[in-house]
């Protein structure tokens, strides 16, 4: 029995070796996420001020409508403006009454570098201003991706929007506008708010609603009732009366909001 105890200590010494690895190389591989997500963040830090605190004088701006959801599920109407002036590459934010803050600030970078890549402007010579401008608080997050992106554009090339035009969509990094959820809240607020055309991504004109039913037959002389799930596809324009078309990346969707408008430049 003597012989036997260093044995089993042993043993369990043994096991603790690859466990203690395991959580050493998990720790490091987290420790590195937060590590490469802390010097993204430091690459294109996004600043939150106040219009008082900014020398605007000098800035030239381009603004667009985008139709959102409040907290309530409820569509509504928000005034997205980007500003731009000679700066060092200041990405600057004031937003008010806007939830998932930290999507909105994914999409913002993202739209960045998608309008630096598209106008083929260098952006470290300028300092950027984004403003949001909601009367409830709005759900914001990947879904204004696209409307940033083309507003961002639009305040670097001296651009004119329509603003009969509208759109909602999230962005990648290559331009190309992926699904959102709630487009007939959003197209129903675009029509409230005077849109006359809403661009959605591709295959979002139309969308599936789902309808509860009550079914009742008789067996043996009893009644027997059971609730229903029925499929409808519908079409958004047709449901709620606003035009619609689907756009697959900012190149078609930007060629709506400056076709029939002109050139501050």
């Amino acid at each position: 029995m003597v012989n036997k105890l260093p044995h089993k200590k042993k043993k369990k010494l043994n096991l603790w070796i690859p466990i203690t690895l395991i959580v050493l190389a998990t720790l490091s591989f987290v420790a590195g996420l937060m590590i490469n997500q802390l010097s993204s963040e430091e690459e294109q830090p996004l600043e939150v001020v106040t219009p008082e605190s900014l020398d605007l004088d000098t800035a030239r701006y381009a603004s667009l409508v985008v139709p959102a959801v409040d907290n309530e599920g409820m569509g509504v109407g928000s005034t997205l403006t980007v500003g731009i002036m000679s700066g060092t590459g200041r990405t600057l934010v004031d937003i008010d009454s806007l939830l998932f803050w930290v999507d909105t600030q994914s999409s913002i970078r993202t739209a960045k570098k998608v309008a630096e890549e598209y106008t083929g402007k260098n952006l470290e010579e300028y300092n950027l201003v984004y403003k949001v401008e909601a009367n409830a608080s709005i759900i914001g997050g990947p879904s204004a991706g696209a409307a940033i992106a083309i507003a961002t554009i639009a305040a670097i090339q001296g651009d004119v929007l329509r603003d009969n035009v509208m759109i909602t969509g999230s962005l990648n990094h290559d331009g190309t506008i992926g699904p959102v959820g709630g487009i007939l809240e959003k197209a129903q607020a675009a029509k409230q708010i005077g849109g006359e055309l809403l661009l959605v991504p591709l295959s979002q004109g139309t969308e599936i609603t789902y309808e509860q039913r009550e079914h009742c037959e008789l067996f043996g002389g009893v009644e027997f009732c059971s609730e229903e799930i029925i499929p409808k596809r519908i079409s958004v324009s047709s449901e709620v009366g606003i035009p619609i078309e689907e756009v697959e990346n900012i190149g078609d969707a930007y060629a709506y909001f400056v076709s029939q408008s002109s050139s501050s430049e």
